[in-house]
């Protein structure tokens, strides 16, 4: 007798029905790619990109955001540690880390110089301007001599 790989027949809606936590609401904010990276929102304007990051919970501290060549990337690194009482002892104690690494290829029209984040509400705001020369000119009358 050999081991045969279990086969389930089943859609897929099964499977989800059973393995995701349906009372755990404080990870709604996250993408649905089953990670805990934060889900991102890109706007274009004709004036600059905007991304948003939605991290609730963190401090403007907790982010790095670097921008290399036409690279931006935005990072974080948390941790939290609760503080025990001397002679305390626990059953249970779950560690409390929360990192994170989105990079996002800046378009030829951006300008990296002038780029500007704020942290707000739970959203990391990321404005990258785009340059003068890319920005839409007023149409203008061409004189008839």
């Amino acid at each position: 007798m050999s081991l045969v790989r279990f086969s389930n027949n089943y859609p897929n809606l099964f499977n989800n029905l059973f393995e995701n936590d349906w009372f755990d609401f404080a990870n709604r904010n996250y993408s649905k790619t089953n990670t805990t990276l934060p889900s991102v929102n890109v706007k274009e304007s004709t004036e600059d990109f905007e991304v948003e990051v939605a991290a609730p919970g963190f401090g403007k501290n907790d982010f790095k955001i670097e921008v290399n060549r036409n690279l931006l990337t935005i990072s974080s690194d948390k941790q939290t540690e609760k503080e025990t009482k001397e002679g305390q002892q626990f059953t249970r104690r779950e560690f409390s880390y929360q990192s994170f690494c989105r990079s996002f290829t800046l378009p030829n029209v951006a300008d990296a110089e002038k780029i500007e984040a704020r942290y707000e509400n739970g959203i990391l705001k990321v404005v990258i301007p785009k340059k003068e020369e890319a920005k839409p000119k007023p149409a203008r009358t061409v004189e008839i001599q």
